[in-house]
């Protein structure tokens, strides 16, 4: 683990998994100890999981970004590359961390080689910007959809997802300063979802979107319509899976995700060469 200082005074903690030159940079509000990232360190990948600004262990924040709150992880995330003299990177991100990822693919694309989105969305604008968790903190939903449908004969799954529950159960109380915290949606600042399209057709980087069927934060429609928009894109679907599904089925998309950066690393696309044309 470590931590950086960026150029406004906030400290940015991270852990590190891995070694080796082929890196992965995450950003998010928390990271499972089992998850997605664990498990690419497992395969080859040095990664590094950055804790957002505003959330412990990283520094408490009482400036609200507005709009800028995403600018400003995609931005932190640059820093972090910085400071450790990492010069391009492959970034991985789930749910709000792939949000930081369309930023970072937006506004560094020349630092970003391939982009793992999982259940990334982004939200259409047209049903709002205040964020899932931001609405519950409020009251504003009572409860959020349930994420994961039940599982269906695999009880190592269901033994999976008794554990993390568990993990999950065990944590500290938020820190009222991260309860006050709405970032919002991700590309706010496009405002309308055509505009939101339009933003993402303009993406050059090789991108992978894992999701689930089931999930009904990052829907399957709204994925395929990225996808749609994206020039430069893979996307996978699982069944009966939800929006946990990087804690979920680990090994599966670990193999999916290592495969697709392999390629854009041979050859900078989302696809491999065609050689018999």
């Amino acid at each position: 683990m470590g931590s950086i200082l960026t150029k406004d005074g906030i400290h940015l903690h991270y852990d590190e998994y891995g070694s080796g030159n082929r890196i992965i940079l995450s950003a998010q509000a928390g990271f499972y100890p089992s998850g997605l990232q664990q498990r690419l360190a497992g395969q080859g990948y040095h990664v590094y999981c950055m804790t957002l600004r505003g959330f412990a262990p990283s520094s408490y924040v009482a400036e609200d970004y507005g709009d800028g709150w995403y600018d400003v992880f995609a931005d932190d995330v640059i820093c972090l590359a910085d400071t450790l003299g990492i010069g391009t990177f492959f970034y991985l991100g789930a749910s709000h961390g792939a949000g930081v990822g369309w930023h970072l693919v937006l506004r560094h694309s020349e630092r970003i080689r391939a982009f793992a989105a999982v259940v990334p969305g982004p939200h259409s604008l047209a049903k709002g910007t205040m964020s899932y968790r931001q609405m519950l903190m409020q009251g504003i939903i009572s409860e959020a959809p349930p994420f994961d449908p039940p599982i269906d004969d695999d009880p190592d799954r269901e033994a999976r997802r008794l554990k993390r529950q568990q993990w999950l159960n065990g944590l500290p109380e938020a820190d009222p300063r991260e309860k006050a915290i709405d970032y919002g949606r991700p590309l706010m600042r496009c405002e309308t979802e055509e505009n939101l399209c339009e933003a993402l057709a303009s993406v050059r980087t090789p991108t992978l979107i894992l999701g689930g069927t089931e999930d009904p934060i990052s829907t399957p429609e709204l994925m395929m319509r990225t996808a749609r928009c994206l020039p430069h894109c893979k996307l996978v679907m699982y069944s009966n899976c939800g929006h946990n599904i990087d804690t979920d089925l680990t090994e599966e998309l670990a193999q999916e995700t290592d495969r697709f950066l392999a390629q854009a690393e041979a050859n900078g696309k989302w696809y491999a060469p065609v050689t018999d044309g």
